[in-house]
């Protein structure tokens, strides 16, 4: 259901994890070459599992408790990501592989956002419909 407000968050969550990873590169390494995530499998397999998760999300709108825990798993999914992105970026002696950080590596926390504002959006829709339940 496109005409939910969820509906357009999730989109915009699976464009930044999908789309955007082909624009935005994640660091410089010291030789000035962009690295983007398309370099690494790990990290273009869980930006790719984010975006999946995020449609399958939007498709499940039937089930809202569904929805709420697949935004939740998202949502865990990219903090990891952004972890991996935070321990390699500091964990490197002397910034050998990294040396300029670029803009991808804020890419999960654009979609952290957006998962949430989702799910927020989810609970009320379920808190709205069981309200109604309750006056019949």
């Amino acid at each position: 259901m496109i005409q939910r407000i969820q509906t357009l968050y999730l989109i915009l969550a699976a464009v930044v994890s999908a789309g955007l990873i082909f624009v935005f590169h994640l660091w410089t390494n010291n030789e000035g070459a962009k690295v983007f995530a398309l370099d690494n499998y790990l990290f273009l397999g869980l930006f790719i599992g984010s975006a999946l998760l995020s449609l399958i999300s939007i498709f499940s709108f039937k089930n809202r408790k569904t929805q709420f825990v697949l935004g939740r798993l998202n949502i865990i999914l990219n903090f990891i990501l952004l972890g991996i992105f935070v321990t390699q970026s500091l964990n490197l002696s002397g910034e050998t592989n990294v040396s300029e950080k670029g803009i991808g590596i804020l890419l999960p926390v654009f979609s952290i956002v957006c998962l949430a504002l989702a799910n927020k959006a989810i609970k009320k829709d379920e808190d709205l419909v069981k309200s109604v339940d309750r006056l019949r």
